[in-house]
């Protein structure tokens, strides 16, 4: 669900700096993935362990629209789920995303994430187009939806080459509630679980 197929979070931490055409200068979708990239470069360069993971997390829950999230990736199965499940379902995913993340994470390695566009959708969310910059490969194109939910501007999904974040999340979560008699409380306990690893 959360940033990314981890390889979002992945090409996001190899990001050295980032630049951006002069249109979308002032464009404060741009902003907001200029603030997180540059945050999470810094988590990568100065932390390890348990300080990156606390780090990660905080990223998560300050730039990311987590119910939101949660509530698309989980699909059908949401309205399932009592508020307790829903809360521990939230908790759990960005403990286990950020154990994740802080683990997988490389060395900085000296590549560039360049914002290159902006797009206002009619429905309220902003499209920020930026490619990772690899001093050994093709540019990687990277796609951040960003909305205003009524608490500012949260990411909302995160598509590495066209492939949605959240979408993959979805299929993850829905085949391993279909693989565990239609429920919803096995996949929290795993991700639990996930997070305490």
């Amino acid at each position: 669900m959360l940033l990314a197929s981890r390889r979002a979070f992945l090409c996001l931490a190899a990001a050295t700096a980032v630049a951006r055409p002069a249109h979308a200068a002032d464009d404060p979708a741009a902003q907001l993935i200029e603030k997180v990239a540059a945050e999470v470069i810094q988590l990568i360069k100065t932390t390890t362990g348990a300080q990156r993971e606390a780090g990660i997390r905080d990223v998560l829950v300050r730039y990311f629209d987590l119910p939101y999230m949660g509530r698309a990736a989980l699909a059908t199965h949401w309205q399932a789920t009592s508020p307790d499940q829903r809360e521990r379902f939230l908790k759990a995913v960005v403990s286990a995303e950020a154990r994740a993340y802080s683990e997988r994470f490389g060395q900085y390695g000296g590549q560039t994430l360049n914002v290159t566009r902006v797009t206002q959708r009619p429905n309220g969310v902003s499209v920020v187009d930026s490619k990772l910059t690899q001093s050994d490969g093709q540019p990687i194109n990277i796609q951040w939806e960003v909305r205003d939910s009524g608490q500012g501007l949260r990411i909302t999904d995160v598509k590495i080459e066209g492939v949605s974040m959240v979408m993959t999340r979805r299929s993850d979560f829905n085949s391993y509630i279909s693989n565990h008699g239609g429920k919803v409380e096995p996949l929290i306990d795993e991700l639990e679980a996930r997070a305490k690893r």
